[in-house]
């Protein structure tokens, strides 16, 4: 309901009223007007409604973080009566708006849009009512677009940082206190060399060859990089535009970077995710970044298990794992004591805060414990 309609209905009423009481025959002329103005307007807007089909699509499926996409909608109609300008309502990444066009007579007619997404995630965008109207202006009919809106996924873009120091010091080859072969598995034998031990002696061998030959064994893989990312709900950000969406960002983009550094390094990458739907990213080649970008994506940071006890779960990868990085919006006790049990197990631990706050006091007494322990502690702040 309109007010040209609610004004074109009283003026029905008030020409009625003066028909039925004067006689004049202008009176029923305007009166019958009026009726036939109101059914056209209404089989009019009736018509288009049912028969205007809507397409829209994006030209991208994935976009990085700061990027822009098009986003086509296209119009039809069969309706063989005239109609007014169909109100679009679109949902984009910069929240809701609407604009108004002409759909096409037996064509499509098309408009475009380049919205632009600024933050890591799935963002659905696209048309999700359109409300019709009819020549006259005297009816709006709104209908919701029941199928799926077109989705972005909008992947992490990362930055350089600097690079992880294993705990052995020599380039992740080798655990600290362990040798460096793997004595369980004899893998071939060799002609002995000065500096052997004699330990590895095959002396049977050695005997029907006369000569020294000694065991080789496998060389045990290098350790993982293993990188802990809170997957729970960021905390802080009030006051802070889109304060939220960009503690995400930043804890996306820095776990990328630092995978994407041992990654090309060739050193093995583990990323535990423990969010609403619990995931694992393993790979040792740069070639897979894309893989870790679009898990990073999908990520919804609501839900999951508790970053302080992901910490003591995550304790059992300990005599693999070369270096462990910790990546929070969140610094209590229980964080810096699960940190403190990884750094006491064996790997080097580097720890970022992702914060508006740098150097809060009530993170202070965390961080000085776990300096006390030998982490590394960064501060990274939403750009």
């Amino acid at each position: 309901m309109t007010l040209r309609l609610w004004a074109a209905l009283s003026v029905l009423a008030l020409n009625g009223l003066s028909a039925l009481s004067l006689g004049g025959p202008v009176f029923y002329f305007i009166s019958w007007m009026i009726i036939m103005m109101l059914a056209y307007s209404l089989l009019s807007a009736l018509l288009v409604r049912r028969l205007t089909t809507l397409v829209q699509g994006l030209d991208s499926p994935q976009v990085d973080r700061g990027g822009k996409a098009r986003l086509t909608v296209g119009l039809s109609t069969k309706n063989p009566l005239p109609s007014g300008a169909v109100l679009m309502e679109l949902m984009l990444p910069e929240g809701s708006t609407h604009t108004r066009m002409y759909p096409g007579f037996l064509g499509m007619k098309q408009v475009a849009f380049t919205p632009q997404f600024n933050h890591v995630g799935v963002w659905p965008c696209g048309v999700q009512q359109l409300v019709f109207t009819d020549v006259f202006g005297l009816f709006r009919l709104s209908r919701k677009v029941k199928t799926d809106l077109p989705r972005m996924l909008v992947l992490p873009r990362g930055f350089e940082v600097d690079p992880l120091a294993f705990a052995h010091l020599d380039e992740g080859r080798a655990l600290p206190n362990r040798s460096g072969e793997d004595v369980t598995s004899p893998e071939d034998t060799r002609a002995y060399r000065l500096g052997d031990p004699f330990k590895r002696i095959h002396w049977k061998l050695s005997t029907r060859a006369q000569e020294l030959v000694v065991r080789r064994f496998e060389v045990p893989a290098p350790p993982d990089t293993l990188i802990l990312m809170d997957c729970t709900e960021p905390i802080g950000g009030e006051g802070h535009p889109d304060g939220k969406l960009r503690l995400r960002d930043t804890l996306c983009e820095t776990a990328l970077a630092i995978a994407s550094m041992q990654m090309a390094a060739e050193h093995p990458v583990r990323l535990p995710l423990y969010g609403a739907v619990q995931s694992e990213f393993h790979a040792n080649r740069a070639g897979l970044i894309h893989l870790l970008k679009e898990e990073l994506a999908y990520q919804f940071f609501r839900g999951g298990e508790p970053f302080d006890r992901v910490l003591n779960l995550e304790l059992r990868r300990m005599r693999r794992t070369g270096a462990t990085v910790v990546i929070t919006t969140r610094l209590d006790a229980a964080v810096a004591e699960g940190v403190n049990r990884i750094r006491k197990s064996g790997p080097n631990v580097r720890f970022y805060l992702i914060t508006f706050e740098a150097g809060h006091a009530r993170y202070t007494p965390y961080i000085a414990q776990m300096q006390q322990h030998l982490v590394e502690v960064n501060y990274v702040t939403p750009a």
